[in-house]
């Protein structure tokens, strides 16, 4: 595939790395004149009217906070590399969240450098620049642009990112020799982190994440916007599948994830997470993500997919469908007591509100029909003391969304689960029930049924706005939206 490779100048400059050559490549090496040849004859392509991002004003914003959090230290945030699939090619390259964050590029290799000032920092983003054509590096390395696309000039990264660009081959060896106190994020560059092995502390650099993780708690008005974006696809994507269950009937599951995919590359970026297409009794698996099961009419299918923006920022979507497109009585009954459930919830989705108020409210429903149906015994606060609804409801009822599907991870709990909503906050609500197929403590009709329903809320100043409102929840409306959908 990168048969560049194969290709290898006869006398590279000494203070160059050679060009890799293939071991079975076809071409043995580069005359001198086909070199002379490829040097010259190609027009200027610098790019001279682009514009800052849409987001340049937020990630300068986002710096300033970061900046005021350390004063006095450099701070670096690398993008991370590529990583091999397998020999020669690598899996598609997704910048890590904090370098994103703070600068909207996207490119492997990059890293931003925040150099501490008398004032507070000074930002630097690090890139490859073009590839050079005196070298031949353009045509015969695989990473070269005529294999793998232009790249940015550091000029035109300048103006995009609002921020100067320098050439990120000469960051390693600066950073060696850099002094004073420093911190970097973690787990992206091992070359970055190599070079600054006796500067920094495994604690300091877990403040800078933490910090980062926190930040991004209360989205600005342009994540907000980023967000919406990544649902409304996301609801596009949903009415894909509806339109398309009697194919993924002929075939399988995979047919429903293809389709939805179809919609997220077409619209987005890519999916946010490997998307759940758990049809029957695979519901019942929280991760389900084979998807290589059968489709069958009177069973249910739990689809979970959310599209991720060019921005990166996912959506995170469920809903159960019948696949006939009607729910049984018993389909039915277990679906409306998670909708119940789910808007117990949302209802619980203020500021001021505990961040773990909707998650209880939707557990007390839960463990209310439990109750109920006879499948445990109660009164429902022993249930509730106890845990026992957790056999059934399995996982926590939401979590913070945004460049990550589950945002903020490294947030404090204090922070998170034990702290407070805020306007601006987006998470999701998303109980469920599930009876397994092996469950012998359940009737068996209630056997390999599984049902979430599951929806991105955002915090406003006096309530929440669900953002994936236009895809119906209660059953009826399901039932409709199918039928419509299907003609």
């Amino acid at each position: 595939m990168t048969v560049a490779e194969e290709l290898i100048p006869e006398t590279p400059d000494e203070s160059e790395e050679p060009i890799k050559q293939r071991k079975n490549g076809l071409y043995p090496g580069v005359s001198d004149e086909l070199a002379e040849n490829m040097r010259s004859g190609w027009a200027d392509t610098e790019l001279r009217d682009l514009a800052p991002i849409p987001q340049a004003a937020e990630t300068a914003a986002r710096r300033a906070a970061l900046s005021a959090r350390f004063p006095g230290e450099r701070l670096v945030i690398p993008a991370g590399n590529l990583k091999t699939r397998s020999n020669d090619t690598e899996y598609a390259f997704r910048a890590s969240v904090e370098y994103a964050y703070l600068t909207g590029n996207q490119t492997e290799d990059g890293v931003l450098v925040l150099e501490p000032t008398a004032e507070g920092h000074e930002a630097t983003i690090y890139l490859l620049p073009r590839s050079d054509r005196e070298n031949g590096e353009f045509w015969l390395d695989g990473q070269g642009e005529l294999w793998v696309g232009r790249r940015h000039s550091l000029t035109e990264a300048g103006t995009l990112y609002g921020i100067p660009a320098s050439d990120v081959r000469e960051l390693a060896g600066a950073l060696r020799e850099a002094t004073g106190p420093v911190r970097v994020v973690r787990g992206y560059d091992a070359g970055i982190e190599a070079a600054l092995t006796d500067k920094v502390t495994a604690e300091r650099d877990e403040e800078l994440r933490v910090f980062l993780s926190e930040a991004r708690l209360v989205k600005d008005e342009f994540e907000v916007g980023e967000l919406q974006k990544a649902v409304d696809s996301t609801v596009r994507g949903f009415e894909d599948v509806v339109k398309v269950l009697d194919k993924a009937e002929a075939t399988s599951e995979r047919y429903i994830e293809g389709t939805f995919f179809l919609r997220a590359r077409v619209e987005g970026n890519d999916v946010g997470y490997g998307t759940i297409a758990a049809a029957g009794p695979h519901a019942c698996t929280l991760h389900w993500v084979r998807n290589d099961g059968a489709v069958r009419s009177g069973e249910l299918l739990l689809l979970d997919a959310g599209v991720e923006t060019h921005t990166y920022y996912t959506a995170d979507v469920t809903r159960t469908l019948p696949i006939n497109g009607r729910f049984s009585d018993l389909q039915r009954k277990i679906y409306d007591a998670v909708y119940e459930a789910q808007e117990a919830g949302i209802a619980a989705v203020k500021p001021g509100a505990k961040y773990r108020d909707f998650h209880d409210a939707a557990q007390r429903v839960l463990a209310e029909k439990l109750v109920e149906w006879g499948l445990v015994e109660g009164p429902v606060e022993r249930v509730l003391e106890l845990g026992l609804q957790r056999r059934w409801t399995l996982h926590g009822t939401g979590h913070m969304l945004g460049m990550d599907v589950h945002d903020c991870a490294a947030a404090r709990v204090e922070a998170y689960v034990d702290g407070t909503l805020e306007p601006g906050m987006c998470l999701t609500v998303e109980p469920g029930l599930y009876f397994q197929a092996d469950d012998l403590t359940v009737p068996e009709e209630y056997r390999g049924i599984g049902v979430r329903i599951e929806d991105d809320i955002l915090v406003t100043e006096d309530g929440n706005r669900n953002l994936s409102a236009a895809l119906p929840r209660r059953s009826d409306e399901v039932e409709a939206w199918m039928a419509s959908l299907k003609g």
